[in-house]
């Protein structure tokens, strides 16, 4: 059977290289509007509202007044954001290295020939979908002064009972201690997947050389999971700067402000005493230092990606 010969229409435009590269550059904006569309709606325009709403004074009724920098001006001088400022880096100096650590090194255990490697896992991963509340919930019992099982071991042993909620410091490193337990299985799931992807023959090349278990471990698996430890420092100190709901939940915040965190204050200013404008600059400095640290973090990756 022959085939008939495809003659072009008179005035049909010959396709080009260019029309098909417009043709995919639509269908590519095409799959993205729906998210671009929905991250305007619930991310760009409350940011923008927020940004608006802090250059005002207003306690959600009536019209707003424009006040300019009054609630950043305000805020250098209140000793409570300052407080909660600097509780907010400690909690992230202190939390985000234990989280590394830990998850880099439960990855390690877990993609071993350790034993029972599949429950060993879901128990780890298992807070990861336990809602910060739940989670905060079950905290609160574990740290009962009367009745929580922490201060029942310690009598048990013949130590004192701790202060978790009365004191300041105990009640900080419960909430320490309740982060590093729900973080820990994402840390330790992204580690697990960078190991898997570093060929066992670097290992046995490493092993023919001399190299032991703890050369090999600093001179190849931590250089090699670097992208991993990129990754979950840049989502851990973001976390770290957001954390609310376990704070929220253990203490409030309390006793006085000792355990209060730039989130919780903000929740207080905004929605407990109606200081809205007041609470949404404080949600604007938080943005904005998470933004400086994931910048400079980048370029610090960046850079040193160049040199190498």
């Amino acid at each position: 059977m022959t085939a008939l010969p495809v003659r072009r229409l008179a005035g049909a435009p010959l396709p080009t290289r260019r029309h098909g590269r417009w043709r995919d550059v639509a269908a590519g904006y095409g799959f993205l509007a729906p998210n671009m569309l929905l991250m305007a709606l619930f991310l760009f325009v409350p940011i923008v509202w927020a940004v608006q709403l802090s250059f005002q004074q207003t306690k959600g009724f009536g019209d707003p007044e424009w006040v300019g920098v009054d609630n950043y001006a305000r805020m250098v001088a209140d000793p409570v954001f300052w407080q909660s400022l600097g509780n907010t880096l400690l909690f992230t100096a202190v939390t985000v290295p234990v989280e590394l650590a830990a998850g880099l090194g439960l990855a390690v255990l877990l993609n071993s020939v350790l034993p029972a490697k599949s429950l060993f896992r879901t128990v780890i991963v298992l807070p990861l979908v336990i809602s910060g509340v739940a989670s905060g919930m079950i905290a609160v019992t574990i740290f009962s002064e009367s009745s929580g099982v922490v201060n029942k071991v310690l009598a048990a042993v013949g130590l004192s009972p701790v202060g978790w909620q009365s004191e300041g410091a105990p009640a900080m490193v419960s909430v320490m201690l309740t982060a590093i337990w729900l973080r820990v299985g994402f840390n330790m799931v992204i580690y697990l997947a960078g190991l898997q992807n570093i060929s066992p023959e670097l290992y046995e090349a490493a092993r023919i050389d001399g190299a032991r278990g703890g050369q090999q471990f600093r001179s190849i698996t931590v250089p090699l999971v670097g992208p991993s430890t990129f990754f979950l420092l840049i989502m851990n100190v973001i976390s770290s700067f957001q954390v609310f709901d376990i704070v929220f939940v253990m203490t409030g915040g309390g006793p006085g402000f000792a355990t209060s965190v730039l989130g919780t204050y903000a929740y207080r200013n905004g929605f407990q005493i109606r200081e809205q404008g007041y609470g949404a600059a404080l949600g604007v400095v938080i943005l904005l230092v998470t933004l400086v640290f994931t910048y400079v973090q980048w370029r610090t990756s960046r850079t040193r990606d160049l040199v190498e």
